[in-house]
């Protein structure tokens, strides 16, 4: 009796940031172009034409200065709403495609399509109905497991005769072996360059080294991560999807500056716009949280400047998800924590103890409160509605000292009707 392989397609868009930027630029389609992380900081994103110039992931921008006037490379920065919409757009297309989905990033996609006949006319049809509706271009990869899915994945993208679709299952074992054999160990899922470096300390340079690594060594200099990942590229599936996302146990928001922040009063409104966010996802998940701790840093890579990176946590009274009540804790906790002479460069909030809405441990010596949820389910509507930000708390981004730092942001072309294109 033959055995039947689990079909499971990673599908990834291809450089995300930069697709998403060129979907109403189309004078951009040939330039090469990044995309800058918060302030305008690193590289994030890369067309195809600046990794041809040298532009590395995660490189610093003012290194690249040169290379750019000289090339003539565009740096945007990063268009967070526009880059969420446009995901939201992709995944419910790829959901129409089968009912097991797990959206594991904001660009990828675990669809199972074990079952389905003609699979590759499946992965291209896939790929065509993605770039028709959305203008996104996508990759296919396909494996018996995440893993090899993903491996599957990379080499759709790098290798022009797969046409961006490639099938792990459909290669015979020799196939298989003289693949993987071919492919650095740090493209697998999880290992990375740090980890490679020492898998190459015992022999293991490729893939097909790992696959056919001893497994108690592997175990015992690796631990049991990397024992499920040999698993997985040997077609043992170790990793399950994934269909819906457990509720987070643990919410952290925060921020670095787009310049120093000297005074209480411009922290506690940053911090206030943290509390905000993170309480609209505790919220969002139907949860409250019973502890919260709020933290300060100052630059760390200034070591021209005294350093203070101050945290305190408090738990709450009683698990809340009200907005107004966290942002009076945090607001205590900063003033607490805040050292005239210091200059800030990030602050965060997070939020734990985070436990179902209406279930909780009382308190003997504190009575309980009643729960009056209105103001912040008309809060949430609001801000569903009529686009986030629309009502805030306290302050909540009165001061632009402390703002991310975006001078070459595009405008939120599918999130904003007076950003929309006009013909």
């Amino acid at each position: 009796m033959a055995v039947v392989l689990p079909q499971l397609a990673l599908v990834d868009c291809n450089n995300f940031y930069v697709s998403c930027e060129r979907l109403f630029r189309p004078d951009l389609k040939a330039v090469p172009l990044v995309v800058l992380s918060n302030n305008d900081g690193c590289v994030v994103s890369r067309s195809n034409e600046a990794k041809a110039l040298g532009i590395r992931m995660g490189q610093p921008w003012f290194e690249c200065k040169d290379l750019a006037e000289q090339h003539g490379i565009l740096a945007l920065s990063s268009n967070y709403a526009l880059y969420a919409d446009i995901s939201n757009r992709v995944m419910r297309i790829l959901s129409e495609f089968s009912p097991r989905t797990e959206v594991y990033s904001i660009d990828e996609c675990f669809v199972d399509l074990s079952g389905m006949p003609d699979l590759r006319a499946v992965s291209y049809r896939i790929r065509e109905t993605v770039l028709k509706w959305t203008g996104m271009p996508v990759c296919v990869g396909i494996g018996p497991t995440k893993t090899l899915a993903k491996l599957a994945n990379h080499v759709a993208k790098k290798h022009p005769r797969s046409r961006g679709v490639f099938n792990y299952n459909d290669l015979s074992a020799a196939q298989q072996t003289r693949l993987l054999s071919r492919i650095a160990v740090d493209e697998v899922w999880g290992v990375g360059r740090r980890l490679s470096v020492r898998l190459a300390e015992h022999g293991i340079h490729t893939v097909q080294d790992l696959r056919l690594a001893h497994v108690p060594s592997l175990r015992a200099g690796f631990g049991v991560v990397m024992e499920k990942t040999q698993r997985e590229l040997n077609g043992l599936a170790c990793i399950d999807m994934q269909e819906v996302e457990p509720d987070k146990q643990q919410i952290i928001a925060s921020r670095s500056f787009g310049s120093m922040v000297e005074t209480v009063d411009v922290l506690k409104d940053a911090v206030s716009v943290f509390v905000a966010n993170a309480c609209a996802k505790l919220r969002a998940q139907g949860s409250h949280a019973s502890v919260i701790q709020v933290f300060l840093m100052t630059n760390r890579f200034r070591k021209d400047l005294p350093q203070y990176m101050p945290s305190l946590v408090v738990p709450l009274p009683q698990p809340t998800n009200d907005s107004l009540v966290v942002n009076r804790w945090a607001d205590y906790l900063v003033e607490r924590m805040f050292r005239l002479g210091y200059q800030y460069k990030k602050a965060g909030v997070m939020l734990s103890g985070i436990s179902p809405q209406g279930i909780y441990q009382t308190d003997w010596l504190e009575p309980p409160q009643a729960v009056d949820t209105r103001l912040m389910d008309a809060l949430d509507g609001l801000n569903k509605r009529y686009g986030r930000g629309t009502v805030k708390v306290s302050t909540q981004g009165a001061y632009q000292q402390w703002q991310m730092k975006q001078e070459n942001k595009s405008p939120d072309y599918t999130t904003d009707w007076h950003a929309m294109p006009v013909v």
